[in-house]
């Protein structure tokens, strides 16, 4: 006779000290009634419609509360979580499922602000922070992160300007104002779990003047391109002081408190006197590193400069990207780029994740000429379309979208394109055929030139000269059979016969008629119509003789 048991209701988790507290709302009237809860998770994020367990801490339980705990390996799986009422073996139907994380319940536990510290000296404010206080089940999450610090401090002035900046646990806040007054409050965050607590207690504290040491090294400043990096300072101190740099690794200094006594001589810059020192094999691109330059003088007197943060990647500067330019085969303008840094070179490309912007024009005296420009992530670029008989100029910039860094642009390279073919093919057939037309002309009028050459040449200027005794006699004037010449008169003579006697002398007049034959062969006295004179010459020669 007694009304069935009704399901508990409203279901929630939250946390309260060292547990998770599970509550529910009943609103039937009977007595003597207990609760009962049940869980189920998967590791692989798949709820099961099966296994439900019994959730430890809260079986039979007389209040509408009870808390319990996870094995904290489990507080980053999804849970279903169930209540029934019972009453001597009577059960109510369970209620609707209520699902949980664990993780995200704690971290909706608001943070407590951090505590901190403040001390005003030497022109400079130190600040040591605390952390803040957090539940038992938070740090049983959290106990292996590390918080991290946002402070925000302004002058204690109205519409004085708010800065934020990111601090360590012990670090020293300079670059400030003298005898002025400075507010400020900080807040501790877990990036991780984008985490915020809430800001501490605004603290103000008053600056002092700074007393300033010419043994200590100032202006000091980090120079760096194609991951080399060099650390300079400025010498303001009148005697000899030598240096030493010190480094510490970045991830000491927000983890160790203790860091003062962590800091390393760079090898190589220990006892030096120059005001610089390259520190290159210390870096890594994936650390970062804090540089400080401590100066000593006699009498064991020393000094510690400002300390400056070296993030790798962020601090160096990219190098302009070497350049060659080509033409091919085919008219197209090859672009081969080097990436920057040298030796360092695969360094710079895999961590920078290089592109390069190509900038290529026309060089002409046209100052108008239009600037064109691509990008590309590769190291060999082209360019058609190009104009033959012109010279081309290229110039190449890296740069890397990722860290918002840019090169200056390379050295300007030129280079010509060929001429267009089709030109060339019509100028050499022009030539080719101007030199046939030349040809054609020129040989008919050389030939009758020399034959002119010639013909005056063996009239005026014959290559052999009458015998000597032919030319002795009677000083005859030879004439070319070739002119025209008036006719002689001939007188009409007789033949005597002449008695010749023995003592003729017989060689002479054989000469005579061996230099006569010689005259005939060579055809200056080949004429026939002088055979007459010829003959009458003869005689009157034999008379002569006698």
């Amino acid at each position: 006779g007694q009304t069935p048991l009704k399901s508990p209701q409203d279901i929630e988790v939250y946390v309260e000290n060292t547990h998770l507290v599970l509550r529910w709302n009943y609103t039937g009237n009977d007595t003597d009634v207990t609760f009962s809860a049940e869980y189920r998770w998967s590791e692989d994020f798949e709820i099961s419609k099966t296994n439900w367990e019994e959730l430890p801490g809260c079986q039979n339980v007389t209040r509408t509360a009870c808390g319990f705990s996870l094995d904290v390996t489990n507080y980053y799986d999804p849970h279903d979580v169930r209540v029934r009422a019972e009453r001597r073996g009577e059960v109510s139907p369970w209620s609707s499922t209520f699902e949980m994380t664990p993780y995200y319940i704690v971290l909706a536990i608001p943070i407590d602000p951090p505590g901190i510290k403040l001390q005003s000296i030497n022109g400079v404010i130190k600040i040591k922070v605390s952390p803040p206080e957090v539940n038992q089940v938070q740090r049983m999450l959290l106990m292996q992160q590390n918080f991290r610090y946002n402070l925000v401090i302004w002058k204690n002035l109205s519409n004085a300007e708010l800065k934020s900046r990111s601090i360590f646990p012990d670090d020293t806040i300079d670059d400030l104002t003298p005898d002025t007054t400075y507010c400020l409050k900080v807040q501790a965050t877990l990036p991780l779990h984008s985490l915020e607590s809430l800001f501490s207690p605004v603290c103000c504290v008053k600056t002092t003047r700074k007393v300033k040491d010419p043994l200590c090294a100032t202006n000091v400043r980090v120079l760096a391109l194609n991951m080399k990096f060099y650390l300079h300072w400025n010498n303001q101190y009148k005697q000899h002081v030598s240096y030493n740099v010190q480094y510490l690794l970045g991830y000491i200094r927000e983890l160790d408190s203790s860091y003062s006594t962590k800091w390393l001589n760079v090898p190589g810059c220990e006892n030096i006197t120059d005001t610089q020192c390259n520190f290159s094999s210390l870096i890594t691109p994936s650390g970062f590193y804090y540089l400080r330059v401590q100066a000593k003088s006699g009498f064991n007197k020393s000094c510690l400069s400002n300390e400056v943060k070296v993030d790798p990647l962020k601090t160096n500067d990219i190098g302009p990207p070497g350049v060659k330019v080509d033409i091919s085969g085919d008219g197209l303008l090859h672009i081969q780029i080097s990436p920057p840094g040298g030796s360092e070179r695969e360094v710079m490309r895999d961590q920078y994740d290089l592109s390069y912007r190509i900038l290529y024009w026309k060089n002409s005296s046209n100052n108008e000429e239009e600037i064109k420009m691509k990008e590309t992530k590769q190291t060999i670029g082209t360019v058609s379309d190009l104009t033959p008989s012109t010279t081309y100029c290229v110039k190449v910039q890296a740069f890397s979208k990722a860290y918002n860094k840019n090169s200056s642009y390379s050295e300007e390279e030129c280079i010509k394109t060929p001429g267009d073919k089709i030109s060339s093919l019509i100028i050499l057939a022009t030539f080719a055929s101007a030199l046939v037309a030349v040809c054609l002309v020129a040989t008919p009028l050389v030939f009758v030139l020399y034959q002119a050459y010639n013909k005056i040449k063996y009239v005026f200027f014959p290559s052999c000269q009458p015998p000597l005794n032919i030319e002795d006699f009677g000083r005859q004037l030879f004439i070319s059979p070739y002119l025209s010449t008036p006719e002689e008169p001939i007188e009409n003579c007789s033949v005597i016969e002449p008695v010749i006697t023995e003592v003729v002398n017989q060689i002479d007049f054989d000469d005579y008629k061996h230099s006569k034959q010689s005259s005939r062969d060579s055809g200056n006295y080949s004429n026939e119509d002088d055979a007459s004179g010829s003959k009458a010459s003869e005689e009157t020669l034999g008379r002569e003789i006698l």
